[in-house]
């Protein structure tokens, strides 16, 4: 099975400092939802991964976290696109819950659902602790220059075998180049 995981904000869809709080906040990347649905025609299984501290935090619910989610799940059907899963850590920054970002929580549960040895799957993000939790859920890390990309590339602290490409639509194009 070839499986891959993405972070949600600032790689599918537009990162905010102030969180994406409601559906009219969501607007996805120019052409993340197309390479998403080319992942799909190629076979890959693809599984969202997001830190969503925004309901620890009060800001929103998880009907308004439904909602957001529900809008991109119909916006992938509107380009012949699906997610296999959505996966998402509700805790505030500084809980010490083992699913928030940058700890492996998240995707070791990813693996174990999917039945899948995480070494060969790709894990792309655009912070430091996608990267991270990348590393230490022993996944292909992957940086994307979009949302925070840019900033964490120039990270002292970003793991040496990180691949980075432009946006997802490069990092599709290579996998199944």
């Amino acid at each position: 099975m070839k499986l891959i995981v993405l972070d949600r904000d600032g790689v599918i869809n537009q990162d905010s400092e102030q969180f994406i709080k409601s559906p009219e906040e969501w607007h996805p990347i120019d052409g993340a939802l197309e390479a998403i649905a080319l992942l799909n025609q190629w076979g890959w299984r693809v599984v969202v991964a997001s830190n969503q501290s925004g309901i620890g935090r009060g800001l929103f619910g998880m009907d308004t976290l439904n909602a957001i989610n529900d809008k991109m799940l119909k916006s992938l059907v509107r380009v012949g696109g699906r997610l296999d899963a959505i996966f998402f850590c509700p805790h505030p920054a500084d809980s010490t819950c083992a699913c928030r970002k940058p700890n492996p929580g998240m995707l070791l549960q990813i693996g174990q659902r999917f039945n899948v040895d995480l070494a060969r799957v790709p894990s792309v993000g655009d912070s430091l602790r996608d990267v991270q939790a990348s590393v230490a859920a022993g996944a292909q890390p992957i940086l994307v220059l979009t949302g925070k990309g840019m900033a964490t590339r120039d990270s002292p602290e970003l793991p040496p075998e990180t691949r980075i490409f432009p946006d997802l639509a490069a990092v599709v194009a290579d996998l199944i180049d």
